[in-house]
């Protein structure tokens, strides 16, 4: 819309110097510039708040402020300060705060010897005027800046839900394990004291009984051996049946991440009967998703969870930037020592241009620590 005007001004150029004085026609520098701040805008925009590399941004920053001076310059007009009120809404998610206040400042200011060179404006105006241009483009910057924080609390916030809706399918795994396994008790430790107890007087029954008697306490005594018998099995399949299913629990943190497309690949029917296992993984997945949307660099992320030869694996690896070297933070940190606690083991490899591989193996049954190894 602002380009309107240097359409205008470009193509009926005798109109323009009758009713809009000031306004020259576009050269062919002042299009490249316009062209130029266009094409800046649209790399800048077109993932705001994904990660990348913040040099080319800077860059782009540079040659998008540059630009809207120039086509003020050519045009010897304040279309520039209207293009830098338009920039203002990208510096937000791109310099932090007082950065982007700085620049918004300094690109109005750098508009003023247009105004007194160009426009022939006396310093005091142009002065006035560029203030005027710096306070629209803090409205916008504010209203950007309102725009990425409430941006920031919803993907915080679904973060949350994702790892609340696991440790509730956790939570309810785990219910459920342990109370199969209290129903498994009971049996054994009432139904099945009491009937072994139960066959024994029977067949000692069945020896001092005579006659027709005898025939019934013995079936009386097949029964009851029997009874015990399905007991057990009926004990043994609650036990058997007593492990947590994995996958309720970390399928909803690979759901809707924003900016980053997790393929999770599990093993059906993957199951642990460790409590403390179940929650190692659950947070350990959680920071790899974690990690991958705030540092890698990419929108990819694969997870491969399955069985291993004496435990369970996840094999994490993203198409990100990747790095010289592995340079460990909070999250990895806290997911080392709870990896190490079980008695697992934990690997990291990466190298520039070959994204983030993190590789972890956690024993089915708690063992001592072991040596967790993190490799560039």
């Amino acid at each position: 819309m602002v380009g309107l005007t240097l359409i205008y001004s470009s193509y009926l150029p005798q109109v323009a110097e009758d009713e809009y004085a000031g306004f020259k026609p576009m050269s062919i520098y002042g299009w490249a510039c316009y062209l130029a701040y266009g094409i800046a805008y649209l790399l800048l925009t077109h993932s705001l708040g994904a990660l990348r590399k913040r040099y080319l941004d800077y860059l782009l920053l540079i040659v998008l402020s540059a630009s809207a001076i120039g086509v003020s310059y050519f045009n010897q007009s304040g279309l520039g300060s209207l293009l830098l009120v338009v920039a203002a809404s990208i510096l937000p998610w791109i310099l932090k705060l007082w950065t982007a206040i700085a620049s918004v400042i300094v690109a109005q200011f750098a508009v003023i010897p247009v105004f007194m060179y160009g426009l022939g404006f006396p310093a005091l105006d142009a002065l006035t005027l560029s203030l005027l241009y710096a306070g629209f483009s803090g409205f916008v910057f504010v209203t950007s800046l309102v725009a990425k924080q409430q941006a920031n609390a919803r993907e915080e916030q679904r973060r949350i839900n994702a790892e609340l809706r696991g440790t509730r399918a956790l939570l309810a795994e785990s219910a459920r394990v342990n109370e199969r396994t209290r129903i498994a008790r009971d049996l054994h430790d009432l139904l099945g004291h009491h009937l072994t107890a139960l066959s024994m007087n029977l067949e000692v029954a069945g020896h001092l009984a005579d006659g027709p008697a005898q025939q019934h306490v013995k079936q009386a005594h097949q029964l009851a051996r029997l009874l015990l018998t399905d007991v057990r099995e009926a004990v043994s399949h609650l036990r058997e049946g007593g492990a947590i299913e994995l996958e309720p629990a970390l399928r909803p943190l690979t759901e809707h991440v924003p900016g980053l497309v997790v393929e999770l690949d599990m093993e059906p029917g993957l199951r642990t009967d460790d409590p403390e296992c179940a929650h190692v993984l659950l947070r350990s997945t959680q920071e790899i998703i974690t990690n991958a949307v705030r540092h890698s660099g990419g929108d990819r992320l694969h997870l491969s969870v399955h069985r291993s030869v004496d435990g369970i694996c996840i094999d994490a690896e993203d198409n990100g930037h990747g790095s010289d070297a592995v340079v460990a933070g909070n999250g990895l940190n806290g997911m080392r020592e709870r990896v190490i606690a079980h008695g697992g083991t934990m690997q990291v490899e990466t190298a520039p241009g070959r994204g983030f591989r993190l590789q972890l193996d956690l024993p089915l049954k708690r063992l001592p620590p072991s040596t967790v190894r993190d490799t560039a």
